[in-house]
């Protein structure tokens, strides 16, 4: 842990997400809006201390060296974790409206997806999407559940071009609420080796449901693995939240034992 004065701890009391690469020593610039959030919001002073991650080089400790309503300066300290593999898991959804869209992406970055995949259908209701409000949110959520990486948010598409485009060996589990499809418990315990070992994608549809002509393209795809999430209609951002419940149990990191952090911050992201 880093020291101050006396060589007493400095605890961290903010967890902040940075684009610069990292290492022992280095100064790290922080944006205004971080800068006002240390500032006014959380009231710290000079040598308060940080924890920063960038997906790339793990988590450190920092102290803030600097902070004006331009920017802020951070010094790095110890790293405190080593970069991690985590599930390489999309999450390709219908737009819905602003607040529920919100939820869906900070639930499910909380979730560990690694892609999130706007993507229009026939039934969307919703004809714009603003990316860099949803990469804000994924970001604060990121910094908030303690992950080393935020999602990828691309740029919305159209379904038709998503299918024309898939990357092999990528699998789709399709969210059908026509309920053609297995309970997803069983689909998923029901994979072979390299199905359970191939990155996949979820997908969910609109709120109108897919087309029929959607479906029967879906259905007819190779890659492609229809799953029912139960006898309710959900909505589309209770079903993402419960199809990638479902995959983590079965595929992802909830298999593993969970190693907690030694707790020396107390700060929750830059509240972006």
């Amino acid at each position: 842990m880093m020291a101050g004065k006396n060589d007493k701890p400095i605890k961290a009391q903010a967890r902040l997400f940075v684009g610069q690469p990292m290492a022992a020593g280095a100064a790290i610039g922080l944006s205004a809006e971080q800068s006002h959030y240390l500032r006014h919001v959380l009231r710290l002073e000079t040598g308060a201390g940080l924890t920063l991650f960038n997906g790339r080089d793990g988590e450190w400790r920092a102290v803030l060296d600097s902070a004006t309503k331009r920017g802020a300066m951070a010094i790095i300290g110890d790293r405190t974790r080593a970069q991690t593999v985590e599930p390489d898991l999309w999450l390709a959804f219908a737009p819905i409206k602003r607040a529920r869209i919100d939820f869906l992406v900070e639930k499910a970055t909380e979730l560990g997806v690694s892609a999130l995949l706007p993507v229009f259908t026939r039934h969307t209701a919703v004809e714009r999407v603003n990316v860099e409000r949803l990469r804000a949110h994924a970001v604060e959520a990121a910094e908030q559940t303690e992950r080393l990486s935020v999602p990828t948010l691309h740029e919305p598409q159209t379904l038709s071009g998503l299918l024309a485009n898939w990357p092999a060996p990528r699998r789709l589990l399709m969210c059908d609420e026509a309920g053609s499809g297995a309970p997803i418990a069983l689909a998923l315990a029901a994979l072979d080796g390299p199905a359970r070992a191939a990155p996949w994608a979820i997908l969910i549809g609109p709120e109108g449901g897919f087309a029929a002509d959607e479906l029967a393209n879906l259905h007819g795809l190779p890659f492609v693995t229809p799953v029912s999430l139960g006898p309710r209609i959900l909505r589309a951002d209770t079903a993402a939240i419960a199809a990638l419940s479902c995959w983590q149990a079965a595929l992802g990191d909830w298999r593993l034992t969970p190693k907690r952090l030694d707790g020396d911050y107390a700060g929750r992201g830059s509240g972006s």
